[in-house]
């Protein structure tokens, strides 16, 4: 080889290397709503269109009935599969080929209206959490395939029975902790577990009406807050309780320390947890005509002063909080009694406009990635929408599920998309 030759090959090489330290590992999606919890991707290169037939599917898998989605880490995919009225069963499966690898079943009797599986789990190193519809608290070791530990956060605390709806917990870790709310009666609080022992940390009272939201993490004064959103009295199925509004709660991570409230919210079925709008805001959205509040948390003098921003019912989401591009929310709005479809709504709570029933969006899932919004409508079909305030451009559609109730949280991770409906986990490629 002579030297104009061994410079060229110095070059590719030098080349080969750079583009392998500059590119972007592929993001794992280990929680619910993602990496940050918050439903957006960092997953670049989307495809801005599909063929006429839609996007391709790469491998599809039968998993029984319910409403709980996946999550995905270092090319596995842990799903809380349930066997109605008898057991939960945790399954892993192979991301690339959707073979199924391992599974742990543990009995958990019981039903609830619309059966099936509640929950996404969370995976944290060589483990994988999860919540039952019963409130099995399950810590798994993903290498065993044994639980490490296990409690049930309804009888622990002296809960008589299941929530109307069953408890829909996806388990928070912070450090050390795992934290969920967990459920007694027409009421609920908040734990937190050493996530490796399942040792109890803190607890709260139970001081807010049962809720279906989980916990997230937001930013308060540069500080991290758990902030948690609790239903307000749902006098439909507890006619016999006091009355009492919704709450929205700020809490210290490490002890459990309430830090802030707010106590004007309406909504007998929260489902949707809190979303961090950035710089003290914090935004809850409600199915149930009763639509969304965005509130200010400041603190001052080491106390936080709570504000309300907006509050008003044209706009709301019935099972996940909106996603946030360029300033602007976009959520699904349809609810026992109206149809608003895929909504679009301003920083300062302007709704501009919405889809309505053409086409419908009802309960479905949402993801933000490249600059893109990638949607179920709830029922059969998969959207490519590019969110835009002056109106709704969808750039693809694809009907590719045949069972309906796609409620479940989809995600996102290498490209491929998973999204699953009553009968099957799809997995779809969305990007180059």
């Amino acid at each position: 080889m002579n030297k104009t030759q061994n410079q060229r090959l110095s070059i590719l090489i030098l080349i080969a290397f750079v583009a392998n330290m500059t590119s972007a590992p592929a993001q794992d999606w280990p929680q619910f709503l993602g990496p940050d919890r918050n439903n957006t991707s960092p997953q670049k290169g989307l495809l801005r269109s599909w063929p006429q037939k839609g996007p391709e599917i790469l491998w599809t898998t039968s998993v029984g009935k319910g409403y709980g989605g996946p999550v995905i880490k270092d090319g596995k995919v842990y799903l809380l599969d349930r066997e109605d009225n008898s057991a939960d069963i945790m399954r892993c499966f192979d991301f690339n080929t959707g073979k199924e690898l391992w599974s742990y079943r543990y009995e958990a009797p019981g039903s609830a209206s619309y059966p099936g599986s509640r929950s996404v789990p969370t995976i944290d190193g060589s483990r994988v959490y999860s919540c039952g519809p019963d409130g099995d608290l399950y810590c798994i070791d993903i290498n065993t395939h044994k639980p490490v530990w296990s409690k049930n956060i309804r009888k622990d605390f002296g809960g008589s029975k299941i929530p109307v709806w069953a408890i829909s917990q996806c388990p928070l870790i912070y450090g050390d902790l795992l934290i969920v709310s967990y459920s007694k009666d027409p009421m609920a609080g908040l734990v937190a577990y050493n996530k490796l022992t399942g040792e109890i940390k803190w607890k709260t009272e139970a001081f807010g009406n049962e809720t279906y939201a989980s916990p997230i993490i937001a930013k308060i004064a540069g500080e991290d807050h758990i902030v948690m959103a609790f239903s307000s009295t749902n006098t439909y199925m507890h006619s016999d309780t006091e009355k009492s509004p919704g709450r929205i709660i700020g809490l210290k991570p490490q002890t459990g320390q309430i830090l802030w409230e707010y106590n004007n919210w309406e909504n007998a079925i929260q489902v949707a947890p809190a979303f961090d709008a950035g710089e003290g805001r914090i935004i809850v959205a409600g199915g149930y005509e009763h639509g969304v509040v965005m509130i200010r948390v400041e603190k001052k003098d080491s106390k936080y002063i709570v504000g309300e921003i907006f509050y008003h019912n044209d706009f709301g989401d019935h099972t996940k909080p909106p996603v946030l591009h360029n300033g602007y929310f976009y959520a699904q709005f349809s609810t026992n009694d109206r149809r608003d479809g895929l909504c679009c709504m301003s920083m300062d709570g302007k709704v501009l406009w919405k889809t309505r029933r053409s086409p419908s969006f009802d309960k479905g899932s949402m993801i933000l990635a490249d600059g893109l919004i990638l949607a179920t409508d709830g029922n059969k079909t998969l959207y490519l929408v590019q969110p835009d305030p002056s109106g709704f451009k969808p750039l693809a559609s694809a009907e590719i599920l045949d069972m309906g109730q796609n409620w479940a949280p989809m995600a996102l991770s290498n490209g491929k998309l998973l999204i699953r409906d009553q009968g099957k986990m799809l997995c779809v490629k969305v990007a180059k």
